[in-house]
C-alpha cells in the first residue's frame, strides 16, 4: 500500500471494508471511556466494550496502561519512545505497515492514537471517520472477542516539534508568533484558560453522526477564532491531552502540519497554582 497522504489521514467505513484483507493493514481500537460524576472524572479500559463489538480483525491498543507514563507530569502523558515502540510492536504494528485507528465512543481516543503515532513519526495511519458507530451505520458486521496481529518491530523517532511542555508552553504565552487552542467546551473555556487562548471545542469539530465536518466548516471554525493565521503556529490544548489531539487533527486535516500538543494541557498547568488563568 502506498504511503497515506494527506487525504487518506480519514477514511471512511467504506473504504475501510474495501481494503480490510489488505494484509499490509492493522486496524486498531483505541477506545476508552471516561466519565464524570460528583467525585470527578474516571477513566476505564476500552478493552471489555472492544471483546463485545469491534470491526473484524481489529487489534485492541490499551492506551491507559500501556501509552501512559504515570510518572510524567499529568495523568495520560505520553510514554517514552522505547516504550511506546514496545507496545506497537506487540500489536503487530511495523514499519511497514498502514494503521487505521478508531474508537467506539466520541473520536478523541482514536485521534490520540493518531497523534501518538506521528509523535514517534510514524506517518501512515488514517482515523476511521465516526468510529466504531460509523462502521455499524454502514450495515457492516461486528467481530466478539480478542484478535491480535503478529509481532512486529516499530521504530520510534521522536518528533520533538509535535509536542509541547508546560514550560514551553509558559514561555508561549509571552510568544506572538503562537497561538494556543483550547478544545474544551465554551463553558469551561469560559471557567478557566491559559492566559491568550482561543477556543475551538472538539465537539463541534463534527457533525450530529460523529463524523468530521467537511473542510470548509472546520476553516471556517478555526478561521473564527483566529487559529489559522499563517504567522503563528498553533499549539492545541485541553483538559488532559486528549480533546487537544482532535483539535490537531482537525488542523492537519486543514494543512496546517505545524500543529503541536500540549501534552500535560489544563491538569498540568493548574497543578501549580502560581500559574496564571484568564477568566
Amino acid at each position: 500500500m502506498a504511503e497515506t497522504s494527506p487525504t487518506q489521514r480519514l477514511v471512511t467505513a467504506d473504504w475501510l471494508h474495501e481494503h480490510r484483507d489488505d494484509p499490509n493493514l492493522r486496524v486498531l481500537d483505541a477506545t476508552v471511556h471516561l466519565t464524570f460524576d460528583e467525585a470527578g472524572a474516571h477513566l476505564e479500559s476500552g478493552r471489555e466494550s472492544y471483546e463485545r463489538a469491534h470491526v473484524p480483525g481489529a487489534a485492541f491498543v490499551d492506551q491507559m496502561s500501556e501509552l501512559s507514563d504515570p510518572d510524567g507530569e499529568a495523568p495520560f502523558a505520553v510514554v517514552d519512545s522505547a516504550s511506546f515502540a514496545a507496545a506497537m510492536g506487540a500489536a503487530g504494528v511495523g514499519d511497514e505497515h498502514h494503521v487505521v485507528v478508531y474508537d467506539s465512543v466520541n473520536g478523541i481516543w482514536a485521534t490520540r492514537l493518531w497523534w501518538h503515532l506521528g509523535l514517534e513519526g510514524f506517518e501512515r495511519v488514517s482515523v476511521l471517520d465516526g468510529g466504531l458507530a460509523a462502521w455499524t451505520a454502514a450495515g457492516f458486521d461486528t467481530a466478539t472477542g480478542a484478535e491480535t496481529y503478529p509481532p512486529a518491530t516499530f521504530t520510534a523517532r521522536r518528533r520533538n516539534d509535535r509536542i509541547r511542555s508546560t514550560a514551553e508552553v509558559r514561555a508561549a504565552v509571552e510568544d506572538p508568533d503562537v497561538v494556543l487552542v483550547n478544545a474544551l467546551g465554551r463553558a469551561d473555556f469560559e471557567n478557566g484558560r491559559i492566559p491568550g487562548s482561543v477556543n475551538v471545542p472538539f465537539e463541534e469539530l463534527v457533525g450530529p453522526d460523529g463524523r468530521l465536518r467537511p473542510l470548509e466548516e472546520l476553516r471556517e471554525l478555526f478561521e473564527s477564532a483566529g487559529a489559522l493565521d499563517p504567522g503563528r503556529r498553533p499549539v492545541t490544548y485541553c483538559g488532559g491531552g486528549i480533546a487537544a489531539t482532535a483539535a490537531a487533527f482537525a488542523l492537519v486535516r486543514l494543512g496546517r502540519e505545524d500543529v503541536a500538543v500540549y501534552d500535560g494541557s489544563m491538569n498540568a498547568w493548574t497543578a501549580d497554582p502560581s500559574r496564571p488563568l484568564e477568566r
